[in-house]
C-alpha cells in the first residue's frame, strides 16, 4: 500500500508560478515510477509529465513542455513539480501517481496508486 498526499495548489495569475510537493509513504519511494496528471471540467484526466525511479528519465505532454518541470527527492519521498508560465488553461485538479511496473507511463490507467488531488486555477 502507498499513500499520496498532495499540496501545493491555489489561486495564480496567468503568467505566473506554483510548485506543487506529493509525499508518498508505505513503500521504498525509490522503487516506483511518479507521474502527475489533471484533469478539468468536462474534460477526461490527462498526463502532465513523468519521472523514472532514478529521477534520470522525465517525460513531458507538448501541452507542458518548457513551462513544468518534474523531480523528486527519494531522501524526502517526495515528487514535484514545478509550473511557470501558467496559462488558464491549466486550471485543473493536479493528481501524483505512483506506479510500480518500472517503466516512465502516460496513460492513467496504468499507474497503481493516486493521491487526492490539489486546485490549481489561474486567471486571465
Amino acid at each position: 500500500q502507498v499513500q499520496l498526499v498532495e499540496s501545493g495548489g491555489g489561486l495564480v495569475q496567468a503568467g505566473g508560478s506554483l510548485r506543487l510537493s506529493c509525499v508518498a509513504s508505505g513503500r521504498t519511494f525509490s522503487s516506483y515510477v511518479m507521474g502527475w496528471f489533471r484533469q478539468a471540467p468536462g474534460k477526461e484526466r490527462e498526463f502532465v509529465a513523468a519521472i523514472s525511479m532514478s529521477g534520470v528519465r522525465t517525460h513531458y505532454a507538448d501541452s507542458v513542455k518548457g513551462r513544468f518541470t518534474i523531480s523528486r527527492d527519494n531522501a524526502k519521498n517526495t515528487v514535484y513539480l514545478q509550473m511557470n508560465s501558467l496559462k488558464p488553461e491549466d486550471t485543473a485538479v493536479y493528481y501524483c501517481a505512483a506506479d510500480f511496473s518500472g517503466a516512465v507511463r502516460v496513460g492513467a490507467t496504468e499507474y497503481d496508486y493516486w493521491g487526492q488531488g490539489t486546485q490549481v486555477t489561474v486567471s486571465s
